[in-house]
């Protein structure tokens, strides 16, 4: 991975985290997951417009990601309707790495270094550390599980897009076509579940929707463009460093509390960040 690439997946990584901290404003998660993604949408048809659309080829890869996010986001709202955003987003992170790094090895027969897979355990071990809670504290055993689930699913579509991205021959027109399409499910299962009046509570958040919306966009756009030049397990890896913008972002601005071990995990994580960039 060279470190132009490098550099983009940890700025990707930080956005990432920032697009997840909306998710926790004053909105119920699911409502707050709709709007991010139907903005993101509208955010992506210029460049649709501008690019058109990816070669034939990618479609069933590209359909196949839009229902697997489908999953992601009812998954990750359900886990962040009963845990707060530091003990949810290292467990939901935090396994996905491992997981894809398997999968890239059995899947698609991709080559990693010992020492950037070395890394990627270090990396994972270091983001499982985040999610603990200190002595005495209690799991939702219900926000573990869910938790648990969306790492699999971040395996998924990881995967997905990645060999899709490949396909298309132009991770760019894959993209902005990839977040106008995945911008249509989410609404239409809101409108279906809930009726037009779950719409209503949006309103008074489209800036920080509008944001999470551009954060998400550009966060995920740089990682598929980036599994185009680099080992996939690698990206995937180095995209979850993501949880030590989380931390930040949960303690300063959410006023979700500190405890020692997750100080100590970062340690770890910036150690496996180094062996990765080294390998």
């Amino acid at each position: 991975m060279s470190t132009g690439v490098f550099l983009a997946v940890l700025l990707a990584a930080a956005m990432h985290a920032g697009w997840n901290a909306v998710l926790k404003v004053k909105l119920e998660p699911f409502i707050a997951m709709t709007l991010v993604t139907g903005l993101a949408g509208v955010i992506g048809l210029p460049f649709l417009l501008a690019l058109g659309p990816p070669r034939i080829e990618a479609w069933p890869w590209l359909l196949g990601s839009v229902a697997i996010h489908l999953a992601y986001y009812l998954a990750l709202s359900e886990a962040y309707r009963h845990a707060d955003m530091g003990q949810v987003y290292p467990i939901a992170r935090g396994g996905a790495p491992l997981l894809t790094t398997l999968a890239s090895l059995l899947v698609i027969r991709e080559p990693l270094a010992p020492l950037g897979g070395v890394g990627v355990g270090i990396l994972g071990l270091g983001i499982g550390l985040m999610s603990l809670r200190g002595r005495g504290a209690q799991f939702d055993m219900r926000a573990v599980g869910y938790a648990l689930l969306t790492a699999v699913i971040i395996c998924g579509y990881t995967l997905v897009d990645g060999i899709g991205a490949r396909v298309a021959g132009d991770p760019h027109a894959y993209s902005a076509a990839l977040f106008v399409i995945d911008a249509v499910p989410l609404p239409l299962y809101l409108l279906w579940r809930r009726g037009r009046i779950a719409f209503v509570p949006m309103r008074r958040f489209l800036i920080p929707g509008f944001a999470g919306a551009g954060m998400s966009l550009a966060a995920y756009w740089i990682a598929i463009w980036a599994m185009t030049v680099a080992p996939i397990a690698l990206v995937a890896a180095l995209r979850e460093t993501s949880v030590l913008f989380a931390t930040v972002i949960a303690v300063v601005f959410l006023k979700e509390p500190l405890i020692p071990v997750r100080g100590a995990a970062a340690l770890v994580i910036v150690a496996g960040i180094i062996t990765i960039k080294l390998g």
